[in-house]
């Protein structure tokens, strides 16, 4: 079991392997130190010039190989195994999937040679797969809040790192079970190559140049009447039939959520939760905005901008209100925009070429695309091999509340994110805990004991749940411990 460093290592000089000679007489590590001596790297690795494909060559060199069990074989978990055979030294052993022969399908289907596919256990059963004695980490890509958070608490349990590909998990319990991987020494991590994981590493990057972080976020397309889409008529958004989405294998519901908003209000309570930056008071604005004009608008209101104030996450929409194109837009990016500290940087800001605003004091980068699957070996490898995430909750700041998107009546059972009656809003969460807010990874097949009009939060209050299941009782464990932190 391979478990995140807790104390600092010795020097080099004091944790030498030990040595044998070669035939040539020439001293080497013998085989057995291998792991000891990849373990000094990952442990020293911000002084030793290591990276994660140094550091994967060496343990493949080891026969050592970082073993993996993915649970969930979508989209997500394909793009991911589409990758693996280019990537020696990592090895997922075993593919948990509610339709094992769909999983190995999948993987013919992103190019695994038959050998490769022998080789791998295909189950549907998860518990069993996180136990075994191999793993190393955990990839958990259901896409089911509390299938997730079930995974995670078993992955850390097992002392096996997860990585949270599932984001609605994480922004249901994740504060609390990135904590509790903690105390475990194993690590709970976001995933990489998915906007969150994506825009918390823009995020660490500025702040450790010594930049204020003024906003950070993603872009996607939003109008306003999306937030009442339902999936029975997505696909007119984009550009689809139904079906040509049906033969592509589309889910509407899924593609809904991206669509209504609710996507994008967990993905930036995630990134909340990661960084500690704020949430706006009322709710995403999804401002129209290209790259070029990330400076001038993502700045806080008192400086001409869109902002609440400065530290604020934010989605901007790739297209303007009247459903014009946004020249340049960031629909699949991620941004960070930038203060500079002193005269000396908004001076230099201008001379390397960077768009700023008229002021030449705040400037942004950004990534125009996002890979999901197919950078997630980031994330695997840098939990395996230096005992670090790609980002992780250390809060509590942003939470997702479930919104009629209809009059609601009595007794109608809710569908949760990107269905027919509710969709989710980004809130502080403060806000979200003092009016009781149903948080939208709990509003599935509950049932309303009250109307709801359009428009308004479903609270605790309004539906019967049963307080002693799982994943309620995960959650309310996580409100408590949480309430009170600034």
């Amino acid at each position: 079991m391979h478990k995140a460093p807790k104390v600092p290592m010795p020097l080099a000089s004091t944790f030498a392997p030990s040595q044998h000679r070669n035939v040539n007489g020439g001293a080497e590590p013998c085989h057995d130190d291998l792991n000891r001596l990849n373990h000094f790297e990952v442990t020293s690795h911000r002084i030793s010039f290591m990276n994660l494909h140094h550091l994967l060559q060496t343990r493949h060199a080891a026969g050592k190989p970082v073993r993996v069990v993915l649970i969930g074989a979508g989209k997500f978990g394909s793009m991911f195994l589409a990758q693996v055979p280019h990537a020696p030294g990592l090895e997922v052993i075993t593919i948990v999937d509610l339709d094992p022969e769909r999983a190995r399908e999948a993987c013919r289907t992103v190019g695994w040679d038959r050998a490769l596919v022998d080789a791998t256990t295909f189950t549907t059963d998860g518990m069993a797969a996180i136990k075994g004695s191999t793993v190393e980490v955990v990839i958990e890509a259901t896409g089911n809040p509390a299938v997730g958070i079930r995974h995670a608490r078993a992955a850390i349990a097992a002392g096996k790192h997860i990585v949270m590909v599932n984001v609605e998990a994480d922004v249901l319990a994740g504060p609390l079970l990135a904590e509790e991987a903690r105390a475990a020494g194993v690590v709970y991590s976001l995933a990489y190559g998915d906007q969150p994981a994506l825009t918390a590493e823009m995020v660490d990057w500025a702040r450790a140049t010594g930049f204020n972080v003024v906003a950070a976020g993603k872009g996607t397309k939003y109008l306003p009447v999306y937030h009442d889409v339902t999936p029975k008529d997505v696909w007119q958004h984009y550009g689809l039939t139904a079906a040509e989405a049906q033969s592509a294998g589309m889910n509407p519901q899924m593609f809904n959520s991206f669509l209504d908003g609710t996507k994008s209000a967990i993905e930036m309570a995630a990134i909340a939760n990661a960084t500690g930056l704020d949430i706006p008071e009322a709710g995403l604005k999804f401002p129209p905005c290209g790259v070029d004009d990330l400076p001038h608008i993502m700045r806080p209101r008192d400086q001409g901008g869109v902002l609440d104030r400065s530290g604020m996450v934010e989605v901007v929409s790739s297209v303007e209100r009247d459903s014009r194109p946004v020249f340049r837009d960031l629909r699949w990016g991620v941004y960070v925009v930038l203060e500079a500290p002193n005269d000396y940087a908004a001076d230099c800001f201008k001379q390397y070429g960077l768009k700023t605003d008229a002021s030449g004091r705040f400037a942004a980068m950004y990534k125009p695309y996002h890979l999901i699957g197919l950078e997630l070996n980031i994330s695997v490898l840098s939990a395996a091999l230096r005992g670090e995430p790609t980002g992780q909750p250390r809060g509590f700041r942003g939470d997702v509340a479930a919104v009629a998107k209809r009059d609601l009546r009595a007794g109608e059972m809710l569908d949760g994110e990107g269905g027919y009656t509710v969709w989710g809003k980004l809130m502080p969460a403060r806000d979200s805990l003092r009016i009781g807010a149903l948080p939208i990874g709990l509003a599935h097949h509950v049932k309303l004991t009250r109307d709801i009009v359009h428009g308004a939060v479903v609270t605790w209050d309004d539906v019967e749940i049963d307080r002693s299941n799982d994943t309620v009782m995960t959650r309310r464990a996580m409100e408590a411990r949480f309430a009170n932190a600034p």
